[in-house]
Formats: structure tokens, sequence, C-alpha cells
């Protein structure tokens, strides 16, 4: 989970963007439903399913996605069609990715690894209001 504060809701109809600052850098999550309790300046604890987590490596270039974290892994689990992967991002955060294992051999992944996770905004949420 990521710990994060509201600095910006944007509104339009039942579509809300909002804008988190986690760590000196903005997070964008998209909802149709908000809570009530959410408002600027609201701390948050934020979620994503490990399949929703892709991962970059020696990226460059612009990217649709929203939130672009740079991770160091911790540790990568190889299966038969599945890699699970533990990223630290920050002091105190860590997220976990699930991606095939043909693409954690493909980018050689391992313990110590810069990469970057990415997340697209409509995957992003609210677990917690803190």
């Amino acid at each position: 989970m990521i710990e994060a504060k509201v600095i910006q809701i944007e509104n339009c109809d039942s579509l809300h963007i909002v804008k988190f600052d986690f760590l000196g850098q903005t997070l964008s999550m998209m909802s149709l439903e908000l809570d009530r309790a959410i408002e600027v300046g609201t701390r948050v604890l934020l979620q994503v399913k490990p399949s929703h987590v892709a991962i970059g490596k020696n990226i460059s270039g612009e990217l649709s996605y929203s939130n672009q974290l740079k991770a160091e892994i911790l540790f990568v689990e190889n299966g038969t069609l599945l890699s699970s992967l533990r990223l630290q991002i920050g002091e105190n955060s860590i997220l976990e990715s699930i991606i095939t294992h043909n693409s954690s051999q493909k980018m050689d992944l391992k313990i110590g690894d810069e990469v970057t996770a990415l997340i697209k905004a409509s995957e992003l949420s609210i677990a917690k209001v803190l």
C-alpha cells in the first residue's frame, strides 16, 4: 500500500480525477464514485492489484501510464507461467507485481534491480482514509 495525500480533485459529471502527493511525486486516480470524506488534504492509503502493476526496465520516452514509480526489486519468485515481484518504493512503501514468467525472463529481473512500476489511473484505488 501507498500512503499519500490528496492534492487535487477534478470532476466532470460523475467522473473524478484525484491527484495525490506521494514522496513529492504526483499520482493520479480515476474514479466514478468518490467518498464524501475525500477532500484536498486528506491522507489515504492507496492500493492496486498486483496483476495491474506493469514493470519497466531501462525505459525512455513518453508512456500513457499516469503513475510511474521508481522502485527496487526486493524479491522475485519465478513460477511456471507467472512471476511475483515485491518492489520497494521510497523507504516505507511496498508494492507487489505479478507479470508473466516470459516477461520476467526477457527483462532478466533480479533482486536489487532498479525498475519502474507502471499503474494506470483507472487501476489505483483508495483502500482507507487515514
